[in-house]
């Protein structure tokens, strides 16, 4: 499946039917009645948040929705028929703006959640309601931007080939592609881990590079993926297997997520030290405890070791989170 976090659509509402100009005649009134009804509605068009839709590819190639139109009126009194609603799926966690101004309309947080983008012109008026035929209203039109932020308990950040898929692959239901060259993630990845007491969510993030808040490899469009969660794991290679320093790695992400957002500052970290079986990773872990005061959890993705007290502590902070938010 492809994954599409970004698209822009033009939405048209129904125009209302048509009222109808009609007089009833027989042979015992004076005058002709007037009996022409109203004509209906025309539809809204509909966004709804769908638990089922993972990513915006089909607003993608289908950029126009067009509500149907209300319904032409007929003689006694008939009103004319409401316009269907033109409903567009998207997955939730999908935030609806409007291209032109900019302006939030509605964020699809919850499955089931949905706004009216666009309302429906009203039907015209038939002459049995009026002497005079009342023309109907068109729909509204509007273009739209939209952007999936996905929804996750705790997202996953880190420069490429850190260990991130090989991680969340270890310890959640999701098998999540595992290589040794960059980006074998192209897009989030959402894995659920189970326990006793709850479930929670993590995401595993595309790796990111330097200048990435600025849309360099597109880290721009990964980072607002990390605003929806509660917990940041940022993940090292220790190790340096990449030729990189752990100690510069670990500064280069914290600069990257502080100019992208304020809200990525300010949430909760969990620093990784990955990789821990390869040799030269104890002496950097040793290093990086001198300069970086701090709980830092050791482990090796690949082996095991080190992940079931990791994620009991991820465990803890989601308690205290979640209480402190009710």
């Amino acid at each position: 499946m492809i994954f599409v976090d970004e698209a822009k659509i033009i939405v048209q509402a129904g125009d209302g039917g048509q009222g109808c100009e009609s007089f009833y005649r027989d042979k015992h009134l004076r005058y002709p009645r007037p009996d022409g009804g109203d004509g209906g509605r025309g539809g809204n068009v509909v966004i709804v948040a769908d638990s089922h839709v993972q990513t915006l590819l089909d607003c993608r190639y289908k950029q126009h929705y067009i509500a149907q139109k209300g319904g032409n009126a007929s003689s006694k009194g008939k009103t004319g028929k409401t316009g269907q609603d033109c409903t567009i799926k998207v997955p939730k966690g999908t935030i609806v703006k409007d291209l032109k101004t900019g302006l939030l309309i509605k964020d699809l947080v919850e499955s089931g959640q949905s706004v009216v983008v666009c309302k429906g012109g009203m039907g015209g008026l038939g002459n049995e309601r009026r002497k005079i035929l009342v023309s109907p209203q068109k729909g509204e039109q509007r273009n739209l931007h939209l952007e999936l932020k996905f929804i996750a308990d705790v997202g996953i950040v880190g420069f490429p080939n850190a260990g991130k898929s090989t991680f969340i692959s270890n310890i959640s239901k999701v098998k999540s592609k595992i290589a040794s060259y960059h980006f074998t993630t192209k897009r989030p990845i959402l894995g659920i881990v189970t326990g006793e007491e709850f479930d929670f969510i993590i995401a595993d993030l595309p790796g990111l590079i330097e200048g990435a808040h600025k849309g360099k490899g597109l880290g721009d469009r990964f980072l607002r993926h990390a605003e929806r969660t509660k917990i940041l794991l940022h993940m090292i290679d220790m190790a340096g297997s990449e030729g990189r320093n752990p100690l510069d790695d670990y500064a280069k992400i914290e600069y990257e997520l502080q100019e992208y957002s304020d809200k990525l500052s300010f949430k909760h970290r969990i620093i990784v030290a990955n990789k821990m079986d390869l040799p030269g990773s104890k002496n950097f872990l040793k290093m990086f405890r001198k300069k970086y005061k701090g709980p830092v959890f050791a482990i090796s993705s690949l082996k095991g070791e080190g992940l079931n007290e990791l994620v009991d502590e991820i465990r803890k902070i989601l308690c205290l989170e979640n209480s402190q938010e009710k």
